[in-house]
C-alpha cells in the first residue's frame, strides 16, 4: 500500500513534505528517501532544476557532480540508485532550500495538470539507459564553468527526469529535442569560441612573424 501511495504523488508533494519535514538542514539523503524507488528521475530532477534559472557562480559545479554520479548509474543500468556517504551528506540549510523550491514549485504544479503517463514505451531499460547516456553528457557540461552554458542542458536534464517520475514520454520527448538543441549550441558556441582564439592570436603574433 506504501509503494502505491508513493508513486501516485505528485513530486511537487514529494518536495513539500521535505520542506516540511526536514530539520535545519535538507540532505542529498532526505531527498533520497522521499522519493524512494523514483529516486534516478526525482534527483535528476531536483538537481537540474535550480540551474535553469540564473543562479551564483559555482553552484553548478556543486548540483552538477551528483548529476554525474546519478545519471552514469541510470546510464549503465543499476536498478537502484546507490551515492556514497559524502555525497548523501551534503545539503543546505532548510530555508534555502524552501527558497529554491519557492522559485520552481509554482511552474512544477502548473505542468502536472497537464502530464500523464503517456508513450511509455520510451521508459522501457533500453530506452532509460539512452536517457541515461544523454543525460550523463549533459551533466558533465553543466558541471563545467562554462557562462550561461548550463542552462539549455539542466533544462533538458530536468525534463528527461520528471518525464521518468512521472512516466510521461511527449515530456521525455521534449527533454530529448532540448539535449539535442542545446548540444548543437554548445558544439557551435565552442566552435566560434575556438576560431576566435585563434584570430586574435593570429593577429597578435602577426608582427613577430
Amino acid at each position: 500500500m506504501q509503494r502505491t501511495r508513493n508513486m501516485a504523488t505528485r513530486i511537487s508533494d514529494l518536495l513539500e513534505r521535505i520542506s516540511a519535514t526536514a530539520g535545519d538542514r535538507v540532505t542529498v539523503r532526505d531527498i533520497l528517501d522521499i522519493f524512494g524507488e523514483r529516486a534516478f528521475g526525482g534527483l535528476m530532477f531536483v538537481f537540474a532544476a535550480p540551474l535553469i534559472l540564473p543562479m551564483p557562480p559555482g553552484l553548478s559545479a556543486i548540483l552538477g557532480a551528483p548529476l554525474v554520479f546519478i545519471t552514469a548509474q541510470l546510464m549503465i543500468g543499476l536498478p537502484r540508485l546507490w551515492l556514497p556517504k559524502a555525497m548523501a551528506s551534503q545539503g543546505m540549510g532548510r530555508a534555502e532550500f524552501i527558497g529554491f523550491m519557492a522559485k520552481i514549485l509554482p511552474r512544477l504544479q502548473r505542468m502536472e495538470r497537464v502530464l500523464r503517463p503517456r508513450m511509455t514505451w520510451l521508459f522501457v531499460p533500453v530506452a532509460e539507459r539512452l536517457i541515461g547516456l544523454v543525460a550523463f553528457v549533459l551533466a558533465i557540461i553543466v558541471f563545467l564553468p562554462i557562462p550561461l552554458g548550463n542552462m539549455a542542458p539542466s533544462l533538458a536534464i530536468a525534463a528527461l527526469g520528471l518525464g521518468i517520475v512521472e512516466k510521461d514520454g511527449l515530456l521525455a520527448l521534449i527533454g530529448w529535442l532540448t539535449a539535442v538543441a542545446s548540444l548543437l549550441v554548445l558544439a557551435f558556441v565552442s566552435k566560434a569560441i575556438w576560431a576566435g582564439t585563434v584570430a586574435f592570436f593570429q593577429v597578435l603574433l602577426a608582427p613577430f612573424q
